[in-house]
């Protein structure tokens, strides 16, 4: 069961910020979600996504893997746009 719907939240997406701000957790109506933790110079060193993927570093932007659009739908599920 996710946050959202332990919590019963009906408004999406469902944001959940710490103290700096940093979005620690998201999910969107279709229960997709992303949780994050941040170091003190508020760097990912956490990320996990409901889709499986889970990436724990000391330095994370060297270990996030890099994939295309294609892969990309496959894991989100469906088609979308990338917000600029």
């Amino acid at each position: 069961m996710t946050i959202a719907e332990q919590l019963k939240i009906t408004e999406f997406p469902f944001i959940i910020k710490d103290s700096r701000g940093n979005v620690i957790y998201r999910e969107r109506l279709d229960r997709f979600y992303v949780k994050q933790q941040f170091d003190l110079n508020n760097n990912v060193m956490y990320f996990e996504n409901s889709n499986g993927l889970i990436i724990v570093s000391d330095n994370l932007a060297e270990s996030i893997p890099e994939y295309t659009m294609e892969e990309l739908t496959k894991i989100v599920g469906k088609e979308f746009k990338l917000k600029k």
